[in-house]
């Protein structure tokens, strides 16, 4: 199924700018954009998000009662048609920054799971998908593995089905991404598989 101006929210979550990771997602921004797409930006490590304090406050109402910067986010997160999450790994496992975002969600498990009610409309999830773009300075095959269920828990809580992942290991220095072959052009591909692509109806890990 394809859609006219599908809006494709892009969180950049590194705390280095420029890095390899938000280059990807700057080459997948622009092949979203080519295709159609109406895109925005986000980083992460600019706006003021605070740990989930396990409160539960959010059993009672779906909704969490802390007043940064994620009440700002949560209706892009809702609302958009396709996400791109860029999270480089640091220490084997996504960067805090993401991780910070990704906690937060702690209200769409409890709508999901005690409220038993859907966090996005019907006709979001119609066409919902995602993406995960990611860079590690590792080079151990195994090291987007550790990261991959939280990864998964993200998209599931947003209720996207339908992801994939585009990962890259041995990539320390900054904008090393650009000497890869093919990898920010595959990151262009990506963003045109968020704008318009044909559904797989399940997620693909990439390259690895």
């Amino acid at each position: 199924m394809s859609k006219e101006k599908v809006t494709v929210l892009g969180l950049s979550c590194s705390p280095r700018k420029g890095g390899n990771t938000e280059l990807l997602l700057d080459g997948a921004l622009q092949g979203a954009s080519e295709a159609g797409a109406t895109v925005e930006k986000v980083v992460v490590s600019e706006l003021d998000i605070n740990p989930c304090h396990a409160c539960e406050a959010c059993f009672d109402t779906g909704v969490c009662i802390q007043p940064d910067d994620m009440q700002v986010l949560y209706p892009k997160l809702l609302n958009r048609e396709a996400i791109i999450i860029a999270a480089p790994i640091f220490f084997m496992n996504l960067a805090a920054q993401a991780k910070a975002l990704i906690d937060r969600l702690q209200c769409l498990w409890a709508k999901k799971f005690i409220l038993k009610e859907h966090a996005v409309e019907e006709s979001v999830r119609e066409y919902r998908r995602g993406l995960w773009l990611s860079a590690a300075g590792s080079d151990k095959p195994e090291v987007f593995d550790y990261a991959l269920p939280t990864v998964r828990a993200f998209f599931d809580l947003l209720e996207i089905k339908d992801w994939r992942c585009l990962t890259y290991r041995d990539i320390d220095e900054k904008g090393k991404v650009l000497n890869v072959p093919g990898g920010l052009e595959s990151a262009v591909e990506m963003g045109t598989w968020l704008a318009h692509g044909e559904r797989s109806g399940t997620h693909e890990r990439d390259d690895f």
